[in-house]
Formats: C-alpha cells, sequence, structure tokens
C-alpha cells in the first residue's frame, strides 16, 4: 500500500476512534480543515513537520500514522 494512502487511513481511523470532526482535529493541528481532508484522502503529501502536529493534536505518537 502507498505510504500516502496507510498515513491518510490511520489518521482517519484514529480521528473517528476519538469522535473528533476533521475540523476538530485541523484546530488541534493547527492545520486547514481541508489540509486534513487531502491527507486523507491521499491527495496530499504532507511533511513531517505537518505529521508531528497531526499526531499531536489526536495526542498519538508520530510512529501511529505510519504504522501498517
Amino acid at each position: 500500500m502507498d505510504i500516502r494512502r496507510r498515513v491518510g487511513l490511520n489518521i482517519k481511523r484514529l480521528r473517528e476512534l476519538q469522535g473528533i470532526s476533521q475540523e476538530e482535529l485541523a484546530d488541534r493541528a493547527g492545520v486547514h480543515r481541508t489540509y486534513v481532508s487531502g491527507v486523507e484522502r491521499a491527495v496530499r503529501n504532507p511533511t513531517i513537520t505537518v505529521l508531528a502536529k497531526i499526531a499531536a493534536g489526536l495526542g498519538v505518537q508520530l510512529v501511529e500514522l505510519v504504522a501498517g
């Protein structure tokens, strides 16, 4: 599986487990909601810095976003 797809699926799964919207995650991470959407759909290629912000917004370790 493509790494962007894996990261997007992991973010979506973790977000939904917490019961939060893309908008809330975006607010927590300090990024735009449409950016979160793009990452989840694997149409964005986020930097490691953005992934670290998203992981912090989810309250998880960065490695959880890339785990297979």
